[in-house]
């Protein structure tokens, strides 16, 4: 028997179908796919020293390249900090580019917030002593990433050439560090992930609370646990911040993206969990309405039938006997 391997990884997959594109011949192809793979980075100045890229409110495309998430650039004298990498690491490489030309400073510190993809697969663009986050978070990552690196290369092909992943080697267990004249205070929360990190800046007043906070946009609910989210947001509500700025949406002052994030983590339980009472298929309970006010929310249904995928399976589990522990004869 021939021991000659019968398969690609991933990265061997795109490098082989980058080849085959290269000989094939040239004729008209839409503008989409002729585009040079470049994301176009356009910070937002929302306070002194401080920028956000924003993200685009859309599912990971191939389109998008999975630049979804918002990303956060802070100034100080010391260097630069940048809370959350992108999805890639060619990603990461034009982030990296972005902060040089906005302050010419070095990076002083990676700040990653949780372990999903679209937050963390830029870090290859910037050097892993300087990568810090929970140990929660590093846990997620030895955990599932190497199966979200491989969805990430289904989803965004050609965006993520090159892109591996990289451990965060800093842990997170104080709840502040002073770099340069901002003091940040680390909130280690849960709920969105099983492990999610705030960060509050002192000195702008300015509080990341990474995907906790959704505005404007549905929130995901892969490794959701939404009794534990709640009372992360309730803590999150009681910072007196000028500012928030969510993982997903605009920034904005006071606490509607608090508000809207609860109201949406209520209604999905309760619509979901009527549904199961009910006794409706997975397929049946997709169709059921959403309140009026979740029209205006970006990607509502879309981010409702997934969290039905999510969440259906364990109300089951959790309603119906178990055959080995039935007594019947």
């Amino acid at each position: 028997m021939s021991n000659t391997r019968q398969f690609f990884t991933r990265r061997e997959a795109v490098s082989v179908l980058g080849c085959a594109a290269a000989s094939l011949p040239l004729w008209p192809i839409p503008d989409a796919v002729a585009a040079p793979l470049r994301y176009k980075l356009d910070p937002k100045k929302i306070a002194d020293g401080v920028w956000v890229l924003f993200g685009a409110n859309e599912p990971i495309t191939m389109k998008n390249g999975g630049a979804i998430a918002n990303i956060s650039i802070l100034d100080t004298r010391d260097g630069v900090i940048v809370i959350d990498t992108g999805p890639s690491l060619r990603f990461g490489t034009a982030l990296k580019s972005i902060v040089e030309q906005l302050t010419g400073k070095p990076i002083a510190r990676v700040l990653i917030t949780h372990f999903h993809p679209d937050h963390v697969f830029g870090n290859q663009a910037f050097e892993p002593k300087l990568i810090a986050a929970p140990q929660g978070v590093v846990d997620g990552l030895k955990r599932s990433g190497e199966e979200f690196a491989t969805a990430m290369y289904q989803l965004a092909g050609d965006w993520m050439r090159g892109t591996e992943l990289i451990l965060p080697n800093k842990i997170i267990d104080t709840d502040h560090e002073d770099i340069g004249e901002r003091r940040l205070r680390y909130l280690t929360l849960g709920g969105h992930t099983d492990t999610d990190l705030a960060i509050f800046d002192e000195r702008s007043g300015i509080l990341f609370c990474g995907d906790l906070v959704f505005l404007d946009r549905a929130p995901t609910t892969p490794h959701a646990d939404l009794g534990i989210w709640r009372k992360s947001l309730k803590r999150l509500e009681n910072i007196k911040s000028t500012r928030m700025v969510g993982g997903h949406g605009p920034a904005e002052s006071g606490t509607r993206g608090i508000t809207q994030t609860v109201d949406w983590l209520n209604t999905i339980e309760q619509t979901i969990g009527d549904a199961c009472e009910r006794g409706l298929t997975m397929t049946e309970a997709f169709q059921e309405p959403l309140p009026a006010w979740t029209a205006k929310i970006a990607l509502a249904r879309y981010e409702f039938e997934r969290s039905v995928m999510h969440l259906y399976p364990k109300l089951e589990a959790s309603k119906l006997p178990r055959v080995d522990q039935s007594n019947s004869p």
